[in-house]
């Protein structure tokens, strides 16, 4: 009698640790499974932006390969807006030139003769300094060029950012924004001081004058 309950607590023993061996199986298992999903998921998450990623940059170029940056400095808004519209129709990147001193209200009064500005456009020579991180030319084919019209003239910070970069084997395009005066001498002066580039000649631009001027560029 005493071996058959030693034998059956034995059998008892053993089937009780092979439930438990189940039992940490299946944990295991599920486990080893939300860890696969979550690698799964992962992987999944980065292919995906990998492949956004691409695809962004392979929107920014033209049918022919080519790609077309849009420069532009815009104390007010009136050129970024221009510019924007410029990118839009031409599938183009942007870069905005910002002033390291920004310019204040008081600073565009074209009204007052010591304005800063007005004494930036009375001497040729000043050249305020770029705020904005400088970007590579490197891979654009066509780069448009935009600003409002100070006192006549282009703004002399666009004369510090086209004297700061080489344009060589680029098709460089001036435009500019004004409550009235025309693009006068501001496209000759920025392609003198640039001194490299094949120039187009500029032109003053509203919102609604962008598509009409680009179609008549022919630039493709």
């Amino acid at each position: 009698m005493k071996k058959v309950i030693a034998l059956l607590s034995v059998l008892t023993l053993i089937f009780a640790l092979a439930g438990c061996g189940a039992g940490n199986t299946g944990i295991q298992s599920e486990a080893e499974t939300k860890a696969a999903e979550t690698t799964k998921a992962e992987t999944s998450a980065n292919t995906s932006e990998s492949t956004d990623e691409n695809e962004e940059e392979q929107s920014n170029e033209n049918a022919d390969g080519s790609k077309t940056l849009v420069v532009y400095f815009s104390a007010t808004g009136t050129t970024k807006g221009v510019a924007e519209q410029i990118a839009s129709y031409t599938n183009a990147d942007t870069y905005e030139i910002t002033a390291a001193q920004p310019y204040s209200e008081d600073d565009l009064n074209w009204h007052d003769s010591n304005s800063r500005t007005t004494k930036e456009q009375n001497d040729k020579t000043v050249r305020p300094e770029i705020g904005s991180e400088k970007i590579s030319l490197d891979g654009y084919d066509t780069i448009f060029i935009g600003f409002p019209i100070w006192w006549g003239e282009e703004p002399r910070i666009m004369d510090t950012f086209v004297e700061s970069y080489d344009f060589t084997s680029k098709t460089v395009i001036p435009f500019c924004t004004s409550g009235g005066s025309g693009i006068g001498s501001s496209g000759d002066n920025l392609k003198t001081n640039a001194g490299s580039g094949n120039w187009l000649e500029g032109e003053r631009l509203t919102g609604s004058d962008v598509q009409r001027w680009i179609d008549n560029l022919n630039l493709s």
